[in-house]
């Protein structure tokens, strides 16, 4: 029953397939904002969880636009390929984040993340 209002990024955790592409199992995260953090509201749907988010060190690229799946993983792609063998992060997920409101046509931002091992 409290309204919170939009937070920034979006965070969608993905599980690429062997292929890159996407599975149907993804998980979006919202943040909760400041004020609420110490106390958050119960959810009122079970399907939703509080879930901390632990610190992390994350490889990041950034791409402007609509951003759909096809973006998400092409990015994802070109973030692996940047990064070469020597780097080492989580291979099981990653983060597609997305951080502006749907009607901001112009100058949108979205980042995939790779989490440092």
């Amino acid at each position: 029953g409290v309204g919170m209002g939009m937070t920034a990024p979006v965070s969608i955790t993905a599980f690429p397939a062997e292929d890159g592409s996407l599975q149907q199992n993804v998980k979006v995260s919202l943040r909760i904002p400041s004020q609420f953090q110490a106390n958050p509201p119960c959810p009122s749907d079970e399907s939703i969880k509080i879930e901390e988010r632990q610190g992390m060190t994350v490889y990041s690229t950034q791409f402007g636009g609509y951003a759909k799946e096809v973006d998400y993983v092409n990015y994802a792609a070109k973030l692996k390929s940047a990064l070469g063998s020597e780097a080492a992060y989580r291979k099981d997920f990653y983060f597609c984040n997305g951080y502006d409101p749907p009607m901001k046509p112009y100058g949108r931002r979205n980042e995939v993340w790779f989490v440092k091992e």
